[in-house]
Parts: structure tokens; C-alpha cells; sequence
């Protein structure tokens, strides 16, 4: 699975080179990529599942909480 995220991680340091290169907004790349995530997983995934798995990244933004690293 470390090669996903190593992936992810190097295409979206691309993608912000490229936007900067281009002087777009970092906030609006962030948006679009999020709607395409959204859009990919909704091609396999329930509307319910993908706003589960949005729901529980979002409750693990709190940097004084301890991140969990599974979905319930």
C-alpha cells in the first residue's frame, strides 16, 4: 500500500509545480482534484460509502487528536 500513497504523494507535488507554473490557485487544484476523487469512487462506490469515507477524514483533522488509521 506505501507505493500508492508514494505515488499520490509525488503526482500531486507535480500537480502544484504545474499549477504554480501556470499561477493557478493551489485552493482551486485542491478543489478539482477532490471532485475528481469524488467522481472516481462514485463510479464503484455508493453515494453513502464515499460520503462515509469524506465524513471520517474530515473528523480526523483535528491535529490534537490522535488520527485513526482505519475507517470504522
Amino acid at each position: 500500500m506505501s507505493g500508492e500513497y508514494d505515488l499520490a504523494r509525488a503526482s500531486f507535488a507535480e500537480l502544484l509545480r504545474q499549477a504554480e507554473a501556470e499561477q493557478g490557485d493551489p485552493d482551486v487544484l485542491g478543489r478539482a482534484l477532490l471532485n475528481e476523487i469524488v467522481s472516481f469512487w462514485r463510479q464503484s462506490r455508493s453515494w453513502n460509502d464515499v460520503a462515509e469515507e469524506l465524513r471520517f477524514t474530515a473528523d480526523s483533522l483535528d491535529p490534537d487528536t490522535d488520527f485513526e488509521f482505519m475507517r470504522p
